[in-house]
């Protein structure tokens, strides 16, 4: 309890910034839990709005923005993306999410400070605090054993896209935790604990309930399993089970 209250606490002090001085404030990336406790704060008792971005659509770490009510001026995120690439794309390993992330808090970054790390073939797109970005540009050069390059980019520009697969059965309903069973192949029962335990957040709201009820293109995030999203019920079988496809992120 007391690590939720310093984190409110802080995201306080910030909107209390942003009315007073009247400017923008902006938090480090948030994850989902994060950005939950946000969403339970009345911000309008401080005089200002809250917006949060990841830079792109369904990104799971997002800045949050504290705009004063009385805003006048145009305003940017505060974060940089960043590309990287194999130095010698001959002799590249394969890497996964986990080595580039490795090998960027091996540099002494905060979790904190780097939000979401796409990975599409040998390369990778990621987004940091912008005033992180000069030294990732200097010091990352090595990602697992593989050597590489950093550039700065438009993230619009790269066609990076969380890869998806597309996955189809049947639940007797759908439930969110026999949704989350099909996605992972796990029992029902195992769901129990991930949800009950505030581990599953959809569209970025924690969900703690085995009973919720999904719609189509719900965002669904397991925190130790991973992201899915759900896609639609598509028959129904004589014995009455839904047959439903989602795509789970790989």
């Amino acid at each position: 309890m007391e690590r939720e209250e310093l984190f409110c606490r802080r995201m306080e002090e910030l909107a209390d910034a942003a009315y007073s001085r009247g400017i923008v404030t902006f938090s480090d990336f948030l994850d989902l839990y994060e950005l939950h406790m946000i969403h339970g704060i009345d911000w309008r008792g401080h005089g200002v709005t809250v917006a949060h971005s990841g830079g792109y659509d369904s990104a799971e770490r997002q800045i949050a923005a504290f705009l004063p009510d009385a805003l006048l001026f145009e305003w940017q995120y505060p974060w940089k993306c960043l590309k990287v690439l194999p130095a010698a794309p001959k002799f590249a390993e394969t890497l996964t999410h986990r080595d580039y992330l490795g090998s960027i808090l091996g540099l002494g970054i905060e979790r904190c400070k780097i939000g979401d790390i796409l990975v599409k073939g040998n390369e990778a797109c990621f987004f940091c605090q912008e005033r992180m970005a000069d030294f990732l540009l200097q010091e990352l050069r090595t990602v697992r054993h593989t050597s590489v390059t950093v550039e700065a980019c438009d993230f619009q520009e790269q066609g990076f896209r969380p890869e998806e697969e597309e996955i189809t059965g049947t639940v007797t309903s759908v439930r969110l935790d026999s949704v989350i069973s099909l996605a992972f192949s796990i029992s029902r029962s195992s769901t129990a604990p991930l949800i009950e335990g505030g581990k599953v957040f959809v569209n970025g709201k924690l969900i703690t309930s085995n009973g919720y009820h999904l719609n189509e293109g719900d965002l669904i995030s397991v925190r130790g399993q991973g992201k899915f999203r759900y896609g639609s019920m598509m028959n129904q079988t004589k014995k009455g089970r839904k047959l439903i496809n989602l795509f789970r992120y790989i």
